[in-house]
Parts: C-alpha cells; sequence; structure tokens
C-alpha cells in the first residue's frame, strides 16, 4: 500500500486572540490585516481541504504523515484536524512552542490509523550574530513512530529566512542544518540503520550549501533536486522559482527489502485550485495575503510530497 508524506508551510495560521509573549498583533481583528474570525475559519477550511487531496490521485486516501510550518498554537491544529476534510480521517498531531519571536512554530500530523506515535522531541537552534545578539527562531521537531508498522523518524523543519539577505543570513541555516546532523548522528548511536524522513522549509534550494552540506556529510537521497526549474518551484519571488520546501530521505528508503516501506517518487503539488488563476501572478501560489492585502486563498507556498511504498 502507498503512502504520502507531505510538507506545507501554510502561511501564517494564527487564530484571532492576542497572545502577549509573541509578536502576532499582524493577525488580530483590529490589525491592518483585518485578521476576523470569519477569515481565519475559511483559512482553517482552504487548509484542511489542500491537505486531504495531496498525494489522494495516487493512493486514494489523504496523507498519513504531514509536516507543518507557520502554526501558532495548539488550538489552529485542534481546528484544523476537525476541519470538514479532515475530521473523519483520525488526524493526531505533535507541537511544541518554539522561541520564535513571531510564535509560530512547526508540527506534525499524523494518520492514527497507519502510524503510532512512540516519542517526540524538539531542538533549539541557537544562533548569535557578530554582536552576540541571539536569533530566535524555530525549534526542530523530531517524532519517532510506527508506519504500518515499520520504525520511522521524521525531523520537521522551519530554517532561518533570506530576509537581510541569501549570503548574509546564509550562516543561520548552516547552524540549523548542523543541529539536524546532530540529531541524525544521536539516532544513529540509538538505533539501527534508522530510517529517516527531513522535511521542512529550509528557506534554501537543493543546490545551496546548508543541504548540499547536510546531504553530502548525513549520506542523505534529496528526491527534489530534478523537480526545481524555471517553470516550477514551491515558492515564487519577484517571478523567479525556488524549492525552498524539500523532503530528505536517509538512503535505506531506497532499499528492498520485504515488509518495509521504499521512496517511490516526489512531487509538487500544484495543483490549479491552488493557483492564482489570472493576472501577473498567474499560476503562482494562491496566498492568503499580499502584503496587507486579503486574497482570501490558501498559501504562498505549494506543498510537497513523496510516496514510499510498503513491500510485500
Amino acid at each position: 500500500m502507498q503512502q504520502t508524506i507531505a510538507f506545507y508551510n501554510i502561511e501564517n495560521l494564527f487564530d484571532v486572540e492576542d497572545n502577549p509573549y509573541t509578536n502576532d498583533d499582524d493577525f488580530l481583528p483590529a490589525s491592518d490585516r483585518h485578521w476576523t474570525k470569519r477569515r481565519y475559519e475559511k483559512k482553517i477550511y482552504k487548509i484542511g481541504s489542500a491537505i486531504a487531496k495531496i498525494g489522494k490521485q495516487e493512493t486514494k486516501h489523504p496523507p498519513a504523515i504531514v509536516g507543518l510550518a507557520e502554526i501558532e498554537n495548539d488550538g489552529v491544529l485542534e481546528d484544523l484536524i476537525q476541519s470538514p476534510d479532515l475530521r473523519r480521517y483520525e488526524y493526531g498531531y505533535v507541537h511544541y512552542d518554539s522561541p520564535d519571536t513571531r510564535g509560530i512554530d512547526v508540527a506534525l500530523l499524523y494518520n492514527k490509523k497507519v502510524f503510532e506515535l512512540l516519542s517526540s522531541e524538539r531542538f533549539t537552534v541557537f544562533i548569535e550574530d557578530d554582536y552576540g545578539v541571539r536569533d530566535y527562531t524555530r525549534d526542530i521537531l523530531l517524532v519517532t513512530g510506527l508506519l504500518e508498522g515499520e520504525e520511522m523518524h521524521f525531523i520537521v523543519n522551519h530554517w532561518p529566512s533570506r530576509r537581510e539577505g541569501e549570503t548574509k543570513s546564509a550562516y543561520k541555516r548552516m547552524a540549523a542544518a548542523n543541529m539536524v546532523m546532530e540529531i541524525l548522528e544521536t539516532l544513529k548511536l540509538n538505533y539501527e540503520d534508522p530510517k529517516v524522513i527531513i522535511f521542512g522549509d529550509f528557506n534554501d534550494n537543493p543546490d545551496n550549501e546548508s543541504i548540499r552540506h547536510l546531504v553530502k556529510h548525513e549520506l542523505l537521497f534529496n528526491p527534489m533536486e530534478t523537480l526545481l526549474d524555471l517553470d516550477h518551484g514551491s515558492i515564487n519571488f519577484e517571478f523567479h522559482w525556488n524549492l525552498f520546501d524539500q523532503i530528505l530521505c536517509s538512503i535505506n528508503f531506497l532499499e528492498t527489502i520485504p515488509g518495509n516501506h521504499k521512496f517511490d517518487y516526489a512531487k509538487i503539488f500544484n495543483d490549479k485550485f491552488l493557483s492564482q488563476y489570472k493576472g501577473k501572478y498567474s499560476g503562482q501560489p494562491y496566498r492568503t495575503y499580499v502584503g496587507k492585502k486579503y486574497m482570501g486563498g490558501f498559501s504562498d507556498h505549494f506543498p510537497v510530497y513523496i510516496l514510499v511504498k510498503k513491500i510485500l
């Protein structure tokens, strides 16, 4: 049986309540963006409907595992798994609050019918600038469980952005890559030939140094390398495609062993309903906001996914 493992940056899934400990002021009813309960509920419905469709054409069922980025708290995850298109599939979730200044975190959804949760842990990426000022970014999430009886480890990421410029901020993403490498080395000490999926919004492309460094030193397989071209990616900036959203696999996903899961193929889930359908942004992700202008779409990212198949 084929299973879908997906990742989706869902662009600022905030509730409408003010959290005094984080910078969520842009997503409140009185803000310039006018983030109202009605808009929030519309976004929950849309994201739930999108997740339910990822890989469904191939497998006839929704994803087994979904890594998520830009989640505010447990409450939005509860609303998401209870949305009309997801509630009947019995999803659970794993989430920890992280030190990110905006209060957005990563999370993992799992279908309880095919995945048994065993353990989870978060890891903080410690970053300082040249002046010793701490940069608070998203934690990295590690989840271990049984997918159709086979033990697997999932590492969910949302690496620091390029807001200061790609080159100037590159050291931050390298710090995140090094933390993932530490997690992988710990898994290798505690498990025999661990089967690992590393996925997330890396804010770097497959050919950037941080990703190449991680793949080379940990002997990983990056099936996303061939998906980025001039006309395809997971996020578009100034009419230029990037593939920041990626799913990396330990090389044992390429082995054919009865009872184990084998990698099948990778895709960007860029169906037309997730895209702008007209105007100069036609074909780009159908966003919730462009600046402060409400568009009513899904996200500024397309989801990505891989299919794995259990060998009989």
